[in-house]
């Protein structure tokens, strides 16, 4: 197909980020809850540097013959890239000024400059810089034609201009260095606070060195100081972004270069011309990789931005609501023998999913449990709950993926942390990367097993399900509880003799199956009858999957889309996908569930997963969409899920020329998404019922 008829992925995941940072400007949204989207914007940004940049950069070493087969050109499209980026930089540093830094002085809460600083304030700080930053600080000078200094991944430096006479015969004579001193985050926090005259006041690290430069460089005039960052080139993940013939021509080229390579050199963009120059032949960085930006980098730190005591300058709390049909049974397994139960995060508590493992653990009936795990908490209740029953004696198994892009480090920790204790931990496969979100539990009754499972769209993480949009789902059914019991039979055994008759099993039937669905609507809407799709993703990208999309929308299907993230379709163009309509929903919370809905001639059809339409969930993943076969619960989706497309406050629409332009309201009634869906989740009392 034409790539005319698909968005590019990566403009497209650039135009995601941009959502974000409209939060960062939006009146109605309380001035920490904008900093925080800053962050989100800039720590976004660096992910996509290590891992997209450098993977496109990783094409150009391809011969010309190889490049040809791609859908794309890799040098066009890094300058592309590089264009909207700049763009996007100069917005970020526009709101920064013109927005955040006023609304913090209207609050009464400074952020300080080296060059504000008082000389009270300066012996105030001098304490601070001797005792806690100091020793951390390893100055250098640079010198031409000389090994130059390794700059680690994402870490901030300060570059120094400093002068110094040649002699004393020639003082008018003086001679220019540069040096260089790390900012030491790492140890250290990145702000310190001070208090003035009732104010709050707040500085930078990176500004406090900079007061105090001339005891770094002794001997030495600091003439000035600029800010740079190294983001470097996150090689681990090739295998999650390229396949096939094509990756292992990549992994032969990178063999070839040295180890973590620039995938982007960012500078404060009033860095004099002849530094930059410098610098970029110091340490060997290409022109293009230069990226000019503000006076700060790493601006994810502003995650910790420390903010005064009861400044009311956040979202208001929506503490997580219980779920009334749970609450009445002292024990889980009664309810959910009885039916199923479906939670939606953060709206409800994540509690009951660590309930469900703790009964477990300390149920006499149960003989086993078993898991995948993907990103969990740092202190995570639901893998103390798991050693717990592995000392109880349950037969305890926990598919750890070790692959879990920036987790790895984390996830192998539990990994070791679990076997210690006495749990059966599965590794990653070789090219495959288990994504499902599983949980089985063996019970007996009545001198039978009877199996109970959790399936869900995110993790098994107290931590995300505070801030991601999810759903989990408790079943006893024994349709599903089989199948469940089949992925764990591949997971043990990478068997491939296994057909699935209800879930939709990457690897086995999920992409097959969701063509199939689509093609029954396909067939009603050519045979005039009502015909729709309802879909949810973060991201659509496979275009195998798109181009069944477009051939439903020309047979006159009706679909609704509400992606989050990376959208490769292009919706609204006569002729090709003109009943196709998507909404971008970016808010307090991450949207993560997946919901597919299929009208099937008014007996609707309604699966949650684990999958994004994208090549990676459907041809490289283990991933699991799972059937909601009770009435009630289908119920459930369908109001949250009507709620998400009629959103007019913070849903853009996804259009031909991706503006992003905010979804207006046809009436007069505001339909914020994430605050209706907490008032619908909110238990009612008698009488509201």
């Amino acid at each position: 197909m034409n790539n005319k008829k698909f968005f590019n992925r990566d403009l497209s995941w650039l135009s995601f980020n941009y959502r974000v940072l409209q939060e960062a400007k939006d009146p109605s949204v309380p001035l920490y809850e904008k900093i925080k989207f800053m962050a989100i914007f800039s720590s976004n940004l660096d992910e996509f540097f290590r891992v997209r940049v450098a993977s496109i950069k990783s094409l150009l070493n391809l011969k010309n013959k190889t490049q040809r087969k791609l859908q794309f050109d890799p040098a066009v499209l890094l300058e592309r890239i590089a264009k909207t980026v700049y763009k996007h930089q100069e917005e970020y540093g526009k709101i920064w000024r013109e927005i955040i830094l006023p609304e913090l002085n209207q609050n009464n809460i400074l952020l300080l400059k080296e060059s504000d600083i008082t000389g009270e304030q300066k012996e105030s700080l001098r304490e601070d810089f001797s005792q806690n930053i100091l020793p951390y600080l390893r100055p250098m000078i640079l010198m031409k034609k000389k090994v130059a200094p390794f700059l680690q991944n994402s870490s901030l430096y300060l570059v120094v201009r400093l002068s110094q006479a040649k002699s004393d015969s020639l003082k008018n004579k003086v001679k220019t260095s540069y040096g260089l001193v790390e900012v030491p985050t790492q140890h250290v926090k990145r702000f310190t606070v001070l208090q003035d005259n009732g104010k709050h006041c707040t500085m930078f690290i990176d500004d406090l060195i900079r007061i105090f430069l001339p005891e770094v460089f002794p001997g030495f005039k600091v003439e000035a100081a600029y800010e740079i960052k190294l983001t470097r080139d996150a090689e681990l993940y090739i295998d999650d972004e390229f396949s096939g013939n094509l990756l292992e021509k990549i992994k032969k080229g990178l063999g070839k270069r040295k180890t973590g390579p620039p995938a982007r050199f960012l500078f404060d963009k009033d860095m004099p011309k002849e530094m930059l120059k410098f610098l970029r032949d110091c340490f060997q960085i290409e022109k293009e990789d230069a990226v000019p930006g503000g006076r700060y980098h790493n601006m994810n730190d502003l995650f910790a931005f420390p903010l005064p005591e009861n400044a009311k300058l956040e979202n208001e709390p929506q503490p997580p609501v219980y779920k009334k049909e749970l609450e009445g049974h002292p024990f889980l397994f009664e309810s959910i023998k009885e039916s199923d139960h479906l939670l939606t995060y953060p709206y409800q508590k994540f509690d009951y999913v660590i309930r469900f493992i703790r009964e477990a653990a300390d149920d006499p009936a149960v003989q086993a449990i078993k898991i995948t795990l993907y990103r969990t908490a740092k202190n995570s209740g639901v893998m103390g709950e798991l050693i717990n029953a592995a000392k109880n004696n349950k037969d305890v198994t926990a598919f750890v993926e070790c692959k879990a892009r920036f987790d790895e480090e984390s996830n192998i920790h539990w990994a070791e942390e679990l076997a210690a204790n006495g749990v059966k931990v599965l590794y990653s496969f070789p090219g495959i990367k288990v994504h499902c979100k599983l949980c089985l539990v063996y019970r007996k009754e009545d001198e039978q097993i009877k199996k109970y499972a959790y399936l869900a769209t995110g993790n098994f993480n107290e931590s995300t399900a505070k801030i991601y949009s999810d759903n989990g789902m408790f079943t006893a059914d024994k349709r599903l509880t089989d199948d469940s019991e089949k992925v764990f039979e591949h997971l043990t055994t990478q068997t491939r003799e296994l057909e699935f008759n209800h879930l939709l099993v990457a690897q086995f039937n999920l992409r097959e199956k969701l063509y199939e669905l689509i093609d029954n609507e396909i067939a009603n809407a050519r045979a005039g009858k009502k015909a729709s799709i309802i879909l949810k993703v973060n991201h659509i990208e496979d275009r195998k999957m798109i181009a069944k999309l477009y051939e439903a929308s020309c047979a006159g299907v009706k679909i609704q889309m509400v992606v989050r993230g990376i959208c490769c379709l292009i919706p609204g163009v006569k002729g090709l996908s003109e009943n196709i309509k998507i909404t971008s929903i970016v808010d307090r919370y991450l949207e993560h569930s997946r919901v597919f809905i299929f009208h099937n001639d008014g007996k609707e059809k309604y699966y949650l997963g684990s999958a994004d339409l994208m090549i990676r969930n459907l041809s490289r993943r283990i991933e699991v969409a799972f059937p909601v076969y009770d009435k009630k619960i289908q119920k459930e989706i369908k109001k949250i899920i009507s709620i998400q497309l009629g959103d007019n406050v913070k849903a853009r629409v996804i259009n031909k020329v991706q503006n992003n332009n905010y979804k207006k309201a046809k009436k007069d009634e505001r339909v914020q998404a994430q605050t209706a869906i907490y008032e619908l989740l909110k238990p009612k009392t008698e009488v509201e019922e």
